[in-house]
């Protein structure tokens, strides 16, 4: 029995990765309200494995999953653990030029387990953290990111950068990343706690005319692709992800951690994680952000389709990603790429072997031969309220109107009366 295929309308297959290079614009560009990519069904019996390679902003991984930065891209010796288990690529943890000003405390952890309170001993469903960004030298960092480029000149390394608002700092740190060799950088817009008082992470993603003008520092200086990672904290995602593009950025990712309080001790009635008695609120992750994530990331992947050239952009589904089916969920609403990272530290680095399996049965169950056939498959069928009342009502008169059974017992032919009588019961 055949299957449906989702084919995108005007795919078509780039090169093999050996003829990848990155490319970057040589001036923002917005192309508005262009032609949409459509889908066309068609039936495929075919049994090849399925091929999970992506292609996205100029270069190819070998599936699209992605160590999100944060702790499992904090050095070169788990990085180069993430490459040698299979990652797409890795995004290292986010840096900055003064490691100085960067402290961290412990416990900087808490955990949330289904039962009351987060006590019970059962499943992780979420994650606080109250960690900052990379406490380790730039000059440090910046070495490990050559060797790695040096030892895996194929594999994809992302490196993650925020600074103060300050178009020299700004300007001098995306210099010296490139130096290394790294093939796009991701802006941490997001980071939902620490340092808002030098206008870090948060602070900039939650202000539309800083993000701004930011990103047009960053885009006149980037030699290489650019991400901007965006904070689920706001009322509308889609306002700075828009900014973030038109002003010349190549990719969203979506989402970073959401502003939390873990809880509250009922025995000391101190909060978590509690440092010498005391705490902050921290982003949030883990299973129980995933409806949330995919929300933003629909809305984010309707903006995209609907106002820029998809073709030319990348959007990275983050939130929640355990499983390959909590990965194909992304990438049907359109994500290229997906990111993992408390998955990792709770999973392992070889939690990408798992991925990839239940990815490509998912795909051999719809018979699809790529990521590129159910890209973004999912996202027409998502409308306003408004419209699923009136399509709801429009089903119901439809199903009225057509005869169901026999119109009364003048009809009966006496094979079988129980069973005739019942068929005129209204439906």
């Amino acid at each position: 029995m055949v299957s449906l295929q989702f084919t995108k309308v005007g795919h078509h297959n780039r090169n093999s990765f050996a003829d990848f290079a990155v490319t970057r614009h040589a001036a923002p560009r917005r192309l508005t309200r262009p032609t949409r990519v459509g889908f066309q069904v068609c039936a495929s019996n075919s049994q090849t494995e399925p091929d999970l390679s992506v292609s996205v902003n100029g270069f190819r991984m070998p599936n699209p999953f992605v160590i999100g930065s944060g702790p499992p891209g904090t050095n070169y010796t788990v990085m180069k653990r993430a490459f040698e288990e299979g990652w797409g690529a890795v995004i290292a943890k986010t840096v900055s030029l003064d490691a100085a000003k960067v402290i961290n405390v412990t416990p900087r952890y808490a955990r949330l387990r289904a039962g009351a309170n987060g006590l019970a001993k059962g499943q992780i469903i979420g994650w606080e953290n109250i960690e900052l960004i990379s406490d380790r030298p730039l000059e440090i960092m910046l070495k490990e990111f050559e060797q790695l480029k040096k030892e895996y000149p194929d594999r994809i390394l992302i490196a993650s950068i925020m600074e103060e608002y300050n178009k020299a700092g700004w300007e001098e740190l995306i210099d010296r990343v490139e130096q290394t060799g790294i093939d796009a950088i991701e802006v941490n817009f997001s980071c939902p706690h620490g340092m808002p008082e030098r206008k870090m992470g948060m602070a900039v993603g939650q202000d539309c005319a800083m993000l701004e003008e930011v990103c047009g520092w960053i885009n006149a200086k980037a030699t290489v692709p650019v991400w901007a990672k965006m904070t689920p904290n706001i009322t509308d995602i889609t306002a700075p992800a828009r900014l973030a593009l038109s002003t010349g950025c190549e990719g969203i990712a979506a989402i970073n951690t959401i502003q939390s309080v873990m809880g509250i001790s009922l025995d000391t009635l101190r909060p978590e994680p509690c440092v010498e008695g005391y705490s902050t609120p921290g982003g949030y992750s883990c299973k129980a952000v995933h409806p949330i994530a995919l929300a933003k990331v629909m809305n984010i992947a309707q903006m995209m389709k609907s106002e820029f050239n998809l073709k030319d952009y990348s959007l990275s589904g983050i939130g929640g990603v355990e499983t390959g089916d909590d990965a194909v969920e992304f990438i049907l609403l359109g994500a290229n790429t997906v990111q993992v990272c408390t998955g990792v530290m709770m999973h392992g680095y070889g939690l990408v072997k798992k991925l990839c399996a239940e990815l490509k049965d998912f795909m051999k169950k719809h018979n699809f031969k790529t990521i590129e056939d159910f890209r973004g498959a999912s996202l027409p069928y998502f409308t306003t309220h408004t419209e699923l009342v009136r399509r709801q009502q429009e089903a119901i008169r439809q199903r009225k109107a057509v005869k169901k059974g026999l119109e009364s017992d003048k009809d009966w032919t006496g094979d079988g009366f129980v069973k005739e009588t019942e068929s005129m019961v209204s439906n």
